[in-house]
């Protein structure tokens, strides 16, 4: 089987070599010639486990290749961005969906399979990729076969969920469910689930949107919590003892490419009706301003100038930054003339970023951690004994130990802290 994908970036990349791995022939297709250039040099650019691996073992064995442009194929797998329009509900931006499917139109033949594994709005393969292909002459379901399959893979651990997660296979027509399953057999173990395309759509969408409302909850009860003088991460401990309660853990703002973004597609197709996810959204997007809030009355208190991030990137032990709240933390505490702002991530290159935590933490007055990085998970005394005040403030309530000398509180505890006398020099 030949498989092409068009979109070599964090699920199109990891797809392609997992193909190539179970026998596929692969060719991956990238508008980036600098992407194109170092994947067939055998560099991945991208931070994933096992992904630098794959990808040497796919040339080795000369089943993978990319370059700019598809060739054909049996099937064509489109895992290209749909970022947000810029419009009042943010729905979803099919441009590059559409410039892929494009792409591929010279290259199908009798019996292809295109797939879209891009995140996408409800209805959209229906509305706006079959009537594309229709038009150049397909009869979907009989000549070629057209599926939406999204990924449901988290990054950190993408190769084994790539396996081992249950598919949902959504076709046009039940012969395009059936071919689109019959390429997934290729190295999926788990569960495949058929359905129709915009069922799938909205299912992908749905599990997303559900993390980003749960979340809210957590970051609402965190802004009660602390105006009441209430721990929130000793409610929430004590909330889902019970066994049909899992509140999930409150945070610095939502980022990545799924649970801050996927939502609007809901409600920019459904906006008198979406309510609840409206107002999710709006919780989780305003706590980046929460936190540069409460950092700046930390500031007063201390009496204190420079401030050292702890992680730019969205979630822990990647790479990834899209979307990512402690980006946007940054860029406001930047704004601020009163501050020397610092970065450490020792995953992500930035232009802020420090060569190592100890020099990021030296005459800082405080350490605000805002990506859960397992490097973050315990503070050594070397790291903080030359901050000019040795405060901690840990936004993902990660940190398992605490110097002697040192403050430190979290989302639960900031109260404590915040109702301290200012410090004067």
């Amino acid at each position: 089987m030949k498989v092409c994908v068009i979109g070599l970036g964090y699920i199109g990349l990891p797809t392609s070599v997992m193909f190539a791995k179970y026998g596929a022939e692969v060719v991956g297709v990238d508008v980036h010639p600098h992407v194109v250039e170092s994947l067939n040099k055998g560099e991945a650019h991208l931070e994933e486990p096992g992904l630098q691996e794959l990808l040497n073992e796919a040339l080795e064995n000369k089943k993978f290749k990319a370059q700019l442009v598809p060739e054909p194929a049996d099937a064509f797998i489109i895992a290209v961005p749909t970022p947000n329009n810029l419009n009042d509900n943010m729905s979803c931006d099919l441009t590059y969906v559409l410039q892929a499917v494009e792409s591929t139109i010279p290259y199908i033949r009798k019996g292809s399979t295109i797939i879209v594994e891009s995140t996408i709005a409800p209805r959209s393969i229906e509305d706006y990729v079959q009537p594309l292909l229709e038009k150049n002459g397909f009869t979907i379901g009989e000549d070629i076969y057209l599926v939406h399959c999204p990924e449901r893979v988290m990054p950190g651990n993408i190769f084994h969920e790539l396996i081992n997660n249950m598919r949902i296979i959504g076709g046009i027509t039940p012969s395009c469910s059936d071919a689109g399953e019959k390429i997934y057999r290729t190295f999926v173990k788990s569960k495949i689930v058929k359905t129709d395309a915009k069922t799938a759509e909205m299912s992908k969408l749905m599990e997303n949107t559900f993390r980003d409302v749960n979340i809210a909850l957590a970051n609402e009860l965190t802004k009660i919590c602390n105006d009441l003088h209430i721990n929130a991460l000793d409610v929430i401990e004590m909330a889902n003892m019970h066994p049909r309660v899992n509140i999930h853990s409150p945070g610095p703002g939502v980022g990545g490419h799924c649970l801050a973004v996927d939502p609007y597609f809901i409600v920019a197709k459904a906006p008198e009706t979406a309510d609840l996810i409206s107002r999710s959204r709006s919780i989780n997007s305003s706590m980046p301003f929460y936190i540069v809030e409460k950092v700046k009355k930390i500031m007063e208190i201390v009496n204190g100038r420079t401030i050292t991030i702890g992680g730019l990137a969205y979630k822990g032990d990647i790479d990834d930054i899209r979307e990512s709240p402690a980006l946007e933390i940054l860029e406001m505490l930047k704004s601020e003339k009163d501050y020397e702002v610092r970065a450490y991530d020792p995953y992500v290159y930035h232009a802020d970023n420090a060569q190592n935590l100890k020099e990021a933490l030296r005459g800082s007055d405080l350490f605000l951690i805002l990506t859960d990085h397992s490097h973050f998970k315990t503070i050594h005394d070397e790291d903080i004994n030359r901050m000019a005040n040795k405060v901690i403030f840990d936004t993902r309530n990660i940190v398992l130990n605490v110097p002697v000398d040192c403050e430190y509180f979290n989302l639960g505890s900031v109260h404590e802290f915040l109702n301290k006398p200012v410090m004067h020099v």
